[in-house]
């Protein structure tokens, strides 16, 4: 099998497309395990070479701060509600430890079930499941595959690189 050319690579409104035709397919979402402690993963099939994944969010869990590398994506909400807090700046890509952000960086979306979004390459950003109560279940699709994912500490208004993780880490 060939590499696939950019060309033919999956784009954002593809992955975005995919995602939210995978939340709307209710055996496929009611086919995750649901772990009261801490988030479930399945990996699933996605357009053109993607990585994508459903994943189960227990009450109260989240990302932390990360990026997705050189890869760009999309999610999409299947039940309960996800809340993302991300960065409306472009970071560099490599050769930094500590950035201070400028205000006015800091955007908030509240996905509910059925709604999604597209994101570019170096996307900062954090996904929270805030219900004290039930689980929220979503879909998520990267292109190209996961080369690594970045994660951040952030204080007030200081973003610093803690961990730089590999697709081992978490396959």
């Amino acid at each position: 099998m060939s590499a696939r050319t950019e060309a033919s690579a999956p784009t954002a409104a593809e992955l975005l497309d995919f995602v939210r035709r995978s939340v709307a397919d209710k055996d496929l979402i009611a086919s995750i395990p649901l772990d009261p402690e801490g988030r479930t993963w399945v990996r699933l099939e996605g357009p053109g070479g993607s990585e994508a994944w459903l994943i189960a969010w227990p009450p109260g869990t989240g990302t932390g701060w990360h990026d997705h590398a050189e890869s760009f994506g999309a999610f999409a909400t299947a039940a309960g509600e996800l809340k993302e807090y991300s960065l409306a700046v472009r970071l560099p890509a490599s050769g930094w430890k500590t950035l201070e952000l400028s205000e006015g960086v800091d955007r908030e979306r509240e996905l509910g079930a059925g709604q999604g979004r597209a994101f570019g390459k170096h996307h900062v950003h954090e996904v929270l499941n805030e219900s004290a109560a039930g689980h929220a279940v979503s879909v998520h699709a990267y292109y190209p595959p996961l080369p690594l994912i970045r994660r951040f500490s952030r204080s007030g208004a200081v973003l610093r690189l803690e961990q730089v993780e590999r697709p081992e880490d978490w396959q």
